[in-house]
């Protein structure tokens, strides 16, 4: 008779097997993908977050077993770079109220780091801590890992995965407000990869009509002619200051208000595109006077995308007219790229944190006392214009800043991190006050011209503007621009100098018009773009990028490309 046909391993055997192999060998297997399962269980919401998650899981798996073969090893590595994106995106959420995205891996780099141990300190040691308990770990499992599979199937692993995510990403496109909700982080993190892919692959960086037959004015001129004195010219950024008595039932100190006046009395609102953080977006709006909003999902990187790119902006234009341009900035330069987008957009002499002397956090007073001593230094002949970035009013409010300044301060009686809001603008009012009293000091006979402007909310406003709102009703408000979170101030001051009158010193802007205002109320011969700019101002009624649903934006951002002050975008 012919032998029975072998039918291959016994249940016995197999278990003998898996005996042989360890009890904690198969541990060091499993335990990362059941760790996984409980990630996935508390942060993702609903089925297709949870489908999300999964196919991103299996990507990461796949990838680090096609390069290590080893599945213990890789998915706890998986597990580690899951765990460290939850982390980052609930720090980025408490930060600007926005989850992480596929985009902000382009952020990672030392400066941006230096500027986060900055502003938790305590990070840094669990930074530390976390690399002392993970690196032995990941050793133990190089070793314990009984198992090695073949890269071949797990690069097809891989690739099955990603097929899937990109198929749901694309058939059940993540809407844009949800990236305001607390959860989700892994899923929209990585459907935003395959969004974002898409998006640059359809439209680039940056929005602009494709073609238009108009041109701006070329050559521009190599001079102008100021009637009168050219001031020097003093722009102020006001970290997260706006007005809080735009939230009803909270209660300030007396006098207050009086810092959101300008020279003439009048309170002047300034329309930011970014709220809750982000202060780069205004940076970008008030130096190049362009909306980041151009640049769609990219826009929370736009000064990194702008530097060498866009040659446009309120330094360039001042050039033109024989002003110096410096900078003070409160982070390191290479942050969000600020040093090659000033530079671009015609800063000359930029002085960062180091070039500065700060040690973390400083004072209002700091930034002040550093640009009286710069403004010192100059020609006394030569106009200048320095752009002052404030930082003390920055998050956390949770914390008292500098308790030692401001030691007569009451606490109006509002929650505490409103209270302490309350104090680092009552600090920033008198440290803007002494401000200009040194410059009437020291140059009592040279004139300025002096803007400031509030580049977002605090990350709170939303709560005092609307208490009680939900989640998902609040990320709609933020998702459509509603005006009330996105309100701030600008105010117009003066010395030895009268700010011209001007159409377009309006008493609401949106912030690309800022640089505008500046040029016009410091009497300053608008160069070809401007005066385009100035056009659609008026026209738009102090609307930008909104305006007839972004065609007046994209059709300049074309004239600009055209003229050659936009490249590569």
């Amino acid at each position: 008779m012919a032998p029975a046909p072998n039918p291959g391993p016994s249940a016995t055997t197999l278990v003998a097997g898996l005996a042989a192999i360890g009890f904690w060998r198969l541990s060091a297997v499993a335990a990362p993908h059941m760790a996984a399962l409980v990630v996935m269980l508390e942060t993702e919401a609903d089925f297709g977050g949870r489908m999300g998650f999964a196919l991103a899981w299996g990507i990461l798996n796949f990838c680090f077993i096609a390069l290590l073969r080893r599945p213990a090893l890789s998915g706890a590595l998986s597990l580690t770079m899951v765990v460290l994106l939850v982390l980052l995106s609930r720090l980025k959420h408490d930060v600007v109220q926005m989850t992480a995205n596929f985009v902000d891996l382009m952020v990672i780099d030392r400066d941006t780091a230096a500027y986060l141990f900055t502003i938790f300190p305590n990070l840094r040691w669990s930074v530390v801590g976390a690399a002392l308990v993970i690196l032995p770990l990941m050793y133990a499992l190089w070793w314990l890992d009984p198992f090695r599979i073949r890269r071949l199937p797990a690069a097809a692993g891989l690739l099955a995965c990603l097929a899937a995510l990109t198929g749901q990403a694309m058939t059940w496109p993540d809407e844009a407000w949800r990236g305001y909700y607390d959860d989700g982080y892994l899923s929209k993190f990585a459907r935003s990869g395959v969004t974002a892919v898409s998006d640059f692959a359809n439209y680039g960086f940056m929005e602009s009509e494709a073609v238009t037959a108009e041109r701006l004015k070329m050559p521009l001129v190599d001079s102008c002619h100021v009637a009168g004195r050219r001031p020097h010219i003093i722009m102020i950024h006001d970290e997260s200051s706006f007005d809080i008595r735009q939230a009803n039932g909270v209660k300030v100190p007396p006098g207050y208000g009086s810092h959101f006046k300008s020279f003439d009395g009048r309170e002047r609102k300034f329309m930011a595109e970014s709220s809750g953080g982000a202060s780069w977006m205004a940076e970008y709006n008030v130096l190049a006077g362009l909306s980041s909003r151009s640049f769609g999902r990219f826009s929370y990187f736009v000064t990194r995308i702008a530097s060498g790119r866009v040659e446009r902006g309120l330094p360039l234009a001042l050039r033109r007219c024989g002003y110096s341009t410096l900078s003070l900035y409160p982070a390191y330069g290479a942050f969000m790229g600020a040093r090659g987008f000033q530079s671009s957009t015609g800063i000359q002499h930029f002085y960062d944190a180091r070039d500065l002397g700060a040690k973390g956090i400083e004072p209002d007073s700091f930034f002040y006392d550093k640009a009286v001593k710069l403004i010192a230094e100059q020609p006394a002949n030569t106009p200048l214009f320095t752009f002052v970035y404030l930082a003390a009013n920055h998050f956390p409010w949770e914390t008292k800043f500098r308790p030692d300044l401001l030691p007569a301060w009451s606490k109006p009686g509002n929650a505490p991190v409103v209270d302490e809001y309350l104090r680092r603008q009552t600090m920033s009012a008198g440290d803007y006050a002494g401000f200009v009293a040194s410059l009437k000091k020291k140059f009592p006979a040279q004139p300025f011209l002096i803007v400031r402007y509030g580049d977002h909310q605090p990350e709170f406003s939303s709560n005092l503007l609307d208490p009680g709102l939900d989640e998902a009703r609040v990320a709609r408000k933020f998702d459509t621009y509603d005006p009330r979170y996105f309100t701030t101030y600008y105010a117009i001051d003066s010395i030895n100098f009268e700010p011209v009158k001007s159409s377009a010193v309006m008493d609401t802007i949106d912030a690309p018009y800022l640089p505008l205002v500046i040029q016009e109320a410091a009497g300053i011969p608008l160069d070809p773009s401007f005066e385009e700019q100035k056009n659609i101002m008026l026209r738009c009624k102090g609307v930008f990028y909104a305006c007839k649903d972004g065609a007046e934006a994209r059709r300049f951002n074309r004239l600009l490309i055209e003229a050659g002050f936009i490249k590569g975008l």
